[in-house]
C-alpha cells in the first residue's frame, strides 16, 4: 500500500491545477528533450476506457510543416471571425495560437481504434475522445509544474491538418499544442482577461440527485 501523500504534496496538487492556463504568448527557447520525454509520459499515464489508449503524438520538428500548421489555423480564424458577427472585430483582437513562437508543437490525435475495446464502446462511443483529453490534461499540468506554458489550439480543419501530417484512415487530430518557455503565466484566464468571457462558478453548475436542483 503506497504512502500517503503529505500536506506539502497535496499542496503542490491543488496548486497546479489552479495556476494552470492556456497559454498564448511564448519566449522561445527550447524544451530538453529529457523533460520532452517526462511530459509525453506523464501524458502517456492518462487513463483510458477499457485501457484503449486512443491517444498519438507527432512532435513538429520541420519548420514548414510548422509553417503549413500555422496557415491552416489562421484560415480558420478568419472563417470564425466571420461567424461571429457582431463579435468579429473582438475576436480578431484575440490571440488565438503561439505556433510561431513556441519552442515545441505536438499535435494530439485520436485513433479510433474502438472496435477491439468493448468497455464503453456500445453506451458512450466518445469516450476514447475523453480518454485523450486526459491525456492532454496531463501533459497539461505536468508541463506547468515544471515551469513551462502550454496552449490547445483547435481552430483548424481537421481533414486538412490530417492531410498535412499524412494521418490514415481513422485517425483524427484534435489538437494543435503549444508548449515551451513563457515569460510569465496569466493571473486568470487570457479571455477573462481580455473581457470575452468570465468562468461561471461550481455552485451555478452543481445539482443533487435531479438536473437543476442545487444542493
Amino acid at each position: 500500500m503506497s504512502e500517503p501523500y503529505s500536506d506539502s504534496e497535496r499542496a503542490a496538487i491543488y496548486r497546479v491545477i489552479a495556476e494552470r492556463r492556456d497559454m498564448r504568448h511564448f519566449a522561445g527557447g527550447s524544451v530538453p528533450p529529457e523533460l520532452l520525454a517526462r511530459l509525453l509520459a506523464a501524458a502517456h499515464q492518462g487513463p483510458s476506457v477499457g485501457l484503449m489508449q486512443p491517444w498519438r503524438f507527432i512532435r513538429i520538428s520541420d519548420a514548414g510543416v510548422r509553417g503549413r500548421i500555422q496557415a491552416l489555423v489562421e484560415q480558420e480564424r478568419l472563417r470564425t471571425a466571420h461567424a461571429m458577427g457582431e463579435r468579429s472585430d473582438q475576436f480578431m483582437q484575440l490571440k488565438v495560437e503561439g505556433i510561431a513562437d513556441c519552442a515545441e508543437v505536438l499535435v494530439a490525435a485520436l485513433m479510433d481504434d474502438r472496435e477491439r475495446h468493448v468497455f464503453g464502446r456500445r453506451t458512450l462511443p466518445e469516450m476514447d475522445l475523453a480518454s485523450v483529453s486526459c491525456a492532454i490534461q496531463n501533459l497539461w499540468l505536468a508541463a506547468r509544474a515544471e515551469g513551462l506554458g502550454m496552449g490547445w489550439v483547435s481552430l483548424f480543419d481537421p481533414h486538412a491538418l490530417a492531410e498535412v501530417l499524412g494521418m490514415p484512415a481513422g485517425a483524427k487530430p484534435v489538437a494543435v499544442l503549444c508548449l515551451g518557455p513563457v515569460e510569465g503565466f496569466y493571473d486568470a484566464p487570457m479571455l477573462e482577461l481580455q473581457g470575452w468571457a468570465a468562468p461561471q462558478p461550481l455552485e451555478h453548475m452543481l445539482y443533487e440527485n435531479q438536473w437543476g436542483k442545487s444542493l
